[in-house]
């Protein structure tokens, strides 16, 4: 499997990682049975901006790779536009990603929406664009198959 240089490098040297205490919003994405478990936080400031991101991921490199990207293109942004947030500018911040390995993509983007939901349920307010999260879990591929056993 080929990874592209900057997916080695976020990987090896994790940008924004660690927890943010009381954080204005969390959210926890993931699926234990495939070992990828991505949660972030989100420091939203008066005007809606997004001031500090934060992860923590247990799984693959390119887990770890994608929530770090994350948790930099949605600093400094409104909430609007992190709404807007999508696995396809994470892939392409990375220069590309395995096509097994997009759903961690897909996870970095829905847990950015968890996070911002959280902060709504936290407020009491509705972000228009913005669903609960569901429980429904994305294709997962590793390079093994352990359900043949």
């Amino acid at each position: 499997m080929q990874y592209s240089e900057k997916v080695m490098d976020y990987f090896m040297n994790p940008r924004n990682m660690g927890e943010i205490e009381n954080a204005s919003g969390v959210g926890t994405v993931g699926n234990a049975k495939c070992g990828d478990i991505m949660k972030i936080y989100l420091d939203i400031d008066d005007e809606g901006v997004i001031r500090d991101a934060k992860f923590k991921t247990f799984g693959c490199g390119a887990a770890i790779a994608t929530s770090s990207i994350a948790t930099e293109l949605v600093m400094g942004k409104t909430i609007d536009e992190a709404i807007g947030f999508t696995n396809q500018a994470v892939t392409e911040a990375l220069d590309g990603l395995p096509p097994v390995k997009v759903h961690c993509s897909l996870l970095a983007e829905d847990a950015v929406r968890a996070a911002l939901w959280d902060y709504s349920q936290k407020k009491g307010i509705t972000l228009d664009g913005l669903v609960p999260p569901s429980d429904h879990d994305h294709d997962h591929h590793h390079d093994f198959d352990d359900d043949d056993e």
